[in-house]
């Protein structure tokens, strides 16, 4: 049976497809030509098997009432341990910080509602995400790292159970919010069970494998991963004093324990460490 990776992001989620480090890589080498991908891998970890990039490209996250699609590609990278034949540790993971435009902006008004593909329909869509969605009226979502992640490879090629579990929180951004107004956080995470099987009404894809580097880079296209099941906490941290808080969480329909999805769907790649080691003295 081929091995496969899972991903997230979400950047997330999605997740966010949505997705900050959670841990420091101590990598401190150049990987070379088609491996230059994996310059996060943490190549000085003895242990290391592996080293992964796994990039959400799109798809949405739903938290509460208010879905962020996934527009801007959110990148992770790691190394990865093997536990068992389909176990994999992920160490040392970094997650770049890609902040998703809130449809609606502060004010919650949903320029893509506006539907049409004529001149006049394109240029009251343009004027309104002029007004609401950018400038002081723009909000954005970042999805950051807040814990362990854990992946299983069987799973993710069975496209049943959870492939990838991914414990994020969400950094809500605009001018009046501060620096740390946030939907969970390191202690209660917004936890993502991906899986490429059915979630709800969701369904996942491992997605289609080929190779490069002579067939020493496995590259997975397309894998979609999902999950319906999860919660969401209240806000925390918005405005001075989080006086922000209460109007926030009212009006995302926050907590949330139902009615929560992610729809994350990429690339990844994987390479053994000793491939990627040799490639530094590539010249």
């Amino acid at each position: 049976m081929k091995s496969r990776i899972g991903h997230t992001l979400l950047t997330t989620a999605l997740l966010a497809l949505a997705l900050a480090a959670a841990g420091v890589s101590s990598a401190s080498a150049a990987p070379k030509g088609e491996y230059a991908v994996f310059s996060q891998c943490p190549l000085s970890n003895s242990e290391l098997s592996g080293c992964l990039v796994a990039r959400t490209e799109k798809g949405a996250i739903k938290i509460g009432n208010q879905e962020v699609p996934i527009s801007m590609t959110q990148t992770l990278q790691a190394g990865l341990i093997n536990l068992n034949a389909y176990e994999k540790e992920v160490v040392s993971p970094t997650f770049s910080k890609t902040p998703q435009k809130v449809p609606g902006g502060l004010l919650g008004i949903k320029c893509a509602e506006i539907k049409g593909e004529g001149w006049f329909e394109k240029g009251l869509r343009a004027t309104c995400e002029y007004f609401f969605e950018h400038g002081l009226t723009a909000v954005y979502a970042t999805t950051e790292l807040a814990g362990k992640v854990n992946l299983n490879e069987i799973a993710l090629d069975l496209e049943e159970g959870t492939a990838l579990e991914l414990p994020v929180k969400v950094k809500l951004e605009n001018s009046l919010f501060g620096e740390e107004c946030y939907v969970g956080s390191n202690s209660n995470p917004v936890t993502l069970a991906l899986t490429t099987g059915t979630s709800g009404s969701l369904k996942g894809t491992k997605g289609t494998t080929s190779t490069k580097a002579g067939g020493r880079i496995l590259v997975i296209s397309g894998t979609k991963l999902v999950d319906t099941n999860f919660s969401a906490p209240e806000a925390k941290g918005c405005g001075i004093f989080g006086l922000l808080d209460g109007i926030i969480n009212s009006k995302l329909g926050l907590p949330a324990s139902t009615g929560n999805t992610a729809e994350l769907i990429g690339t990844e790649e994987q390479a053994g460490v000793n491939a990627v080691r040799e490639s530094e003295e590539e010249e």
